[in-house]
């Protein structure tokens, strides 16, 4: 049901894509005030036509005695500066909770610490191959609000939802959830694990038993609502499993994934989230094997930046935790030499050392938290500690035989040295050009 904004004065926290989407849909729906704030001096705003507040303090927030606040991602709910626009008994709500009141389609989203956008581009690519009408969106692709503005709705919207974003709804409730898997992250945002899981599990929060959760095998899911499609890559239980380079429904064979994009296990699970997915909402099997086979991932996820001398150099920059550098060293088959490294996050990462030892011939690490890696990665693999990516390219190349894989996976965020993990990884590739005269 749509949310009534007529002549409500709407305080829009946040002026990046999503805030201006958000504050273009609350003044078509009929808002009477709708006004961006954003507390950084130098920000602008992309559409002159909106009420704009730079720099904005609590008194400003105070001043303006909101009657809603819709909040940006990445923008905490519980500090004093967001805390000062509810001084009227305003609810806040986020930019994914507005959207959902006015958008008509249906939608699907996707939440897990690993894999949520690679799963999303793939949904989205296997529905418009077959023929549907849907738009990535949430953390990937466009804001929930911007879909809920075009003239032409899409039949689906494939959202991406973080934690953050799940800790601000109130009436959100998709068709179809995916919960990918889960690890410790974030805590240099949240004080203990359990907060991050329990934001991330609102997903489900207004889902029943009318709804799907599709939900990776071992999972623990406590008292959700909705049924239950599990997957696994590893286990042979679940209603998909993954076996030889095959999806596997019990003994049958249903899509085979070997030689494509989606083959390595992490990537298989995406692929098999995706087809109970696809399945719920009526794609035939068919038309979901034809979309996978297709699927290009988006990049730094894995990705091949060169393979020469039998060496294999692999860009999986997207890496911000553990446990995403945890499944791609368990997908490879090769022995590796791993670079990771980057902003420290609080993370402990002595939980993979029993799979380096197995199958990591070195580690070279790099960044704010490469003393820490030294420490916990050299008691079980031969260990190099350099400053940038740059140099750890250098000693990969001099480290590196016949018959390895340099798997750049960071294993935490790219903040101390650049400004997201897409420029950490073409720093990356053009490192590994520049090493390798390519």
């Amino acid at each position: 049901m749509a949310m009534n904004l007529s002549g409500k004065k709407v305080a829009v926290l946040g002026c990046g894509r999503s805030g201006v989407a958000a504050a273009r849909l609350a003044l078509a729906k009929g808002a009477g005030e709708v006004c961006i704030f954003d507390s950084n001096p130098k920000a602008t705003c992309a559409d002159a036509a909106i009420r704009f507040v730079a720099g904005a303090g609590e008194q400003e927030a105070q001043a303006f005695a909101a009657e809603i606040v819709v909040l940006s991602p990445g923008i905490e709910a519980d500090i004093p500066w967001t805390l000062a626009f509810t001084c009227a008994g305003a609810p806040i709500i986020g930019e994914i909770e507005l959207g959902y009141h006015f958008y008509t389609g249906r939608i699907i989203a996707i939440t897990g610490t690993n894999g949520k956008t690679t799963t999303t581009a793939l949904l989205e690519h296997v529905l418009l191959q077959a023929g549907r009408t849907a738009k990535a969106c949430g953390n990937y692709g466009y804001p929930l609000c911007e879909l809920a503005l075009l003239p032409e709705q899409p039949e689906f919207a494939v959202l991406e939802v973080s934690s953050f974003q799940m800790e601000t709804i109130i009436d959100f409730r998709p068709e179809v959830a995916i919960w990918l898997n889960f690890a410790p992250d974030h805590m240099d945002r949240y004080t203990k694990v359990e907060d991050y899981f329990n934001a991330k599990l609102r997903v489900f929060e207004n889902m029943s038993e009318e709804q799907l959760a599709i939900v990776r095998v071992g999972e623990k899911l406590p008292g959700i609502k909705p049924r239950v499609a599990e997957f696994s890559s590893v286990a042979d239980s679940g209603q998909l499993c993954y076996k030889d380079g095959y999806i596997m429904e019990g003994p049958a064979q249903r899509t085979k994934l070997r030689g494509t994009a989606l083959e390595q296990a992490h990537n298989a699970e995406n692929a098999m989230a995706a087809t109970l997915a696809c399945r719920a909402v009526g794609l035939s099997d068919e038309q979901i094997s034809a979309g996978l086979c297709s699927f290009c991932p988006p990049g730094h996820r894995c990705e091949t930046v060169a393979e020469m001398d039998g060496i294999l150099w692999l860009n999986d920059s997207k890496s911000t935790n553990l446990h995403s550098t945890e499944a791609a060293v368990r997908s490879q088959t090769r022995p590796i030499i791993l670079l990771a490294g980057g902003k420290d996050k609080g993370l402990d990462y002595t939980a993979i050392n029993p799979m380096l030892a197995e199958k990591a011939r070195c580690c070279i690490v790099f960044g704010q938290i490469a003393s820490q890696l030294m420490n916990t990665f050299s008691p079980v693999c031969r260990t190099i500690q350099v400053e940038t990516v740059q140099e750890a390219v250098v000693a990969a190349a001099q480290e590196a035989k016949q018959g390895d894989v340099v798997l750049f996976s960071p294993g935490t965020s790219s903040f101390d040295q650049f400004t997201g993990y897409v420029q950490r990884g073409e720093c990356f590739r053009a490192a590994v050009h520049k090493t390798l005269n390519l």
